[in-house]
């Protein structure tokens, strides 16, 4: 209860569904926010462009900041963070996987690559890369190379081979 009272402006109204107009309105700020946003990455040549130029990330990092600065001024409620928190903090316990988990992940890992076609293994990450080299959609390749029983990490390694690694731009 507290979250929709404090977090979502529902109750900025009397009634917010007596004839749904404060949903209504809602939809259509956010509806009007996402356009502009879309006309913005286009303006830029597209999400790639905009990807390159890191206008998502600066939008995020942006909207971060202000969400951060509004929270910690008392402007923005955030249930627990900042208004009705608990008398008692609860201690933190981090969560520890048991070592057994790891061993027998590593078995069936190795049990798979023992098991698995390591030929076929092979041609279908040959053909992942191939495709990835040039336009061609990637995902059937990758979907064959899953098939064959070719790990995730052999998947993004092979991808990682002829594309790098990302590496967002600053924006501060």
């Amino acid at each position: 209860q507290q979250v929709l009272a404090y977090e979502t402006d529902v109750t900025a109204t009397v009634d917010p569904f007596a004839g749904s107009y404060v949903v209504e309105r809602m939809t259509d700020d956010v509806e009007e926010a996402i356009l502009g946003l879309m006309a913005r990455v286009e303006e830029m040549g597209g999400a790639v462009s905009a990807i390159e130029h890191g206008f998502q990330k600066s939008e995020i990092e942006h909207s971060a900041y202000r969400i951060a600065q509004e929270t910690d001024s008392g402007e923005r409620v955030v249930v627990g963070v900042n208004r009705f928190q608990l008398e008692e903090e609860e201690p933190y316990v981090p969560l520890r996987v048991d070592p057994e988990i790891e061993i027998r992940q590593a078995e069936q890992l190795s049990k798979l690559r023992a098991w698995r076609d390591d030929v076929a293994v092979k041609e279908a990450l040959v053909g992942l890369k191939k495709a990835a080299e040039g336009t061609d959609n990637v995902l059937y390749p990758m979907r064959e190379a899953l098939r064959a029983r070719a790990t995730v990490g052999e998947v993004c390694d092979a991808l990682r081979e002829v594309w790098g690694t990302y590496v967002p731009t600053d924006s501060f």
